[in-house]
């Protein structure tokens, strides 16, 4: 786990190094599932017009009621995504951006010894449509819809050009 995460920051940080400006985004916000109100900050870079490859790190934490006991149940999720924009063969304004794709991650499930139901870690893979809405230069709005893995749902927040 602790290698997993290593990694991630590491390949963040080298992105950040090497990417063009205007190239790489910051993504945060609060998503909608069926298991709770997740959080996420993800990163994409354009590696070129049409195509970007990102990286996300999300958690959930959320309660569960069964036979009048509760159950604390927390998922911690680190994906990697690949999106095709479609700006440039729509001519949609730069402003607007566009796009749909797949992600692979891996998500970690923690819920009480005593749970009587079964929720497992493992691999994910799902697919997205999005888009963003640049109201400056540098700051938009994002929102997704994916589904297939165990963040199914869509999520919404900030986006920041780097």
């Amino acid at each position: 786990m602790k290698k997993i995460i290593l990694s991630s920051i590491l390949s963040v940080i080298v992105l950040l190094t090497y990417a063009q400006k205007g190239a790489s985004q910051l993504n945060l916000g609060v998503g909608f599932s069926n298991w709770g109100v997740p959080v996420y900050l993800g990163f994409d870079h354009r590696v070129s017009n049409d195509i970007s490859l990102g990286l996300e790190l999300s958690y959930r934490g959320y309660r569960e009621r069964y036979n009048g006991d509760d159950y604390n149940h927390n998922i911690t999720g680190f994906s990697g995504n690949a999106n095709y924009h479609f700006n440039r063969v729509m001519d949609i304004p730069s402003n607007f951006d566009f796009y749909a794709g797949l992600n692979l991650g891996f998500y970690v499930w923690s819920s009480p010894t005593n749970y009587y139901g079964t929720h497992s870690s493992g691999l994910g893979l799902g697919a997205q449509i999005g888009g963003r809405y640049f109201f400056s230069k540098n700051a938009g709005l994002n929102l997704e819809f994916g589904g297939g893995n165990a963040f199914s749902g869509g999520k919404f927040g900030l986006t920041f050009k780097l």
